[in-house]
């Protein structure tokens, strides 16, 4: 939570150096209901390793922070923490481990670090909001292979950042405190595809002046669809369910 926190006030720090006169800050956290799916394996050099999800429910925090300034030329930034969790059977040879013969249980956790400059095309325009730009999604994972057999088990981690084109919607309902919203990062070539959608409704409760909480409730899937010739990994992986949370508006 610490590494968490500290991403999230460096994103401000650096939002207030371009700016001293917010127009807008929103966070928000909650917990978001995912169940997982798919497959994946690997091949090369000999290699057959595959893996099957267990198909299990997980309910894992979220935290995100959008900051809107008033210099056109420089971007808005939203900031965004979230992760995902599955296990399942895996078997056959990898790129670093062997499991033989045998099969065994393969866990994974992958942290997400989403930073994501925009730019507002309307800004609550006959009540609609519409932001474009580009996510930078930071991949923290690391994963487990148990024990199994003559297999000793296998564990390990890496970090990678994947780029994504990302834009959001947002009507707010006239003479209501409800808006509704969705947001989307993707990312397509050849046969592989790599999205991040929501769509939410959140209401504002007004009794607070200066500060204006808020609570959301809404749907999430992630989708991993890779499928190239010539790459040693493939993978169908999806991570959907939905969420709920509070929100602040400053």
């Amino acid at each position: 939570m610490k590494k968490i926190l500290s991403i999230m006030a460096c994103g401000a720090i650096l939002a207030s150096s371009a700016s001293a006169d917010f127009t807008r800050v929103e966070a928000g956290a909650g917990a978001w209901m995912q169940s997982s799916k798919g497959t994946a394996s690997y091949t090369d050099a000999g290699a057959n390793g595959s893996y099957i999800s267990n198909e299990k429910d997980s309910t894992q925090p979220y935290v995100w922070m959008l900051i809107k300034h008033p210099i056109p030329i420089l971007p808005n930034l939203r900031l965004e923490y979230t992760s995902v969790k599955d296990d399942g059977a895996a078997t056959g040879k990898f790129k670093d481990f062997n499991i033989g013969v045998a099969t065994t249980t393969l866990s994974y956790d992958i942290k997400q670090y989403d930073i994501i400059p925009y730019y507002n095309i309307l800004d609550n325009t006959a009540w609609i909001t519409l932001d474009l730009g580009v996510d930078i999604k930071i991949l923290d994972a690391s994963y487990r292979a148990a024990p199994s057999g003559a297999f000793t088990g296998y564990s390990d981690s890496a970090m990678l950042a994947v780029p994504l084109l990302y834009a959001r919607a947002r009507v707010q309902i006239p003479s209501t405190n409800i808006g509704i919203e969705s947001d989307i990062k993707y990312l397509t070539t050849g046969n592989s595809t790599v999205y991040d959608f929501r769509a939410k409704v959140d209401y504002m409760l007004d009794f607070v002046p200066v500060v204006q909480p808020a609570v959301e409730i809404g749907y999430r899937t992630q989708k991993i669809d890779i499928d190239e010739s010539g790459v040693d990994v493939k993978a169908n992986i999806e991570f959907s369910g939905f969420y709920a949370g509070m929100m602040v508006r400053f």
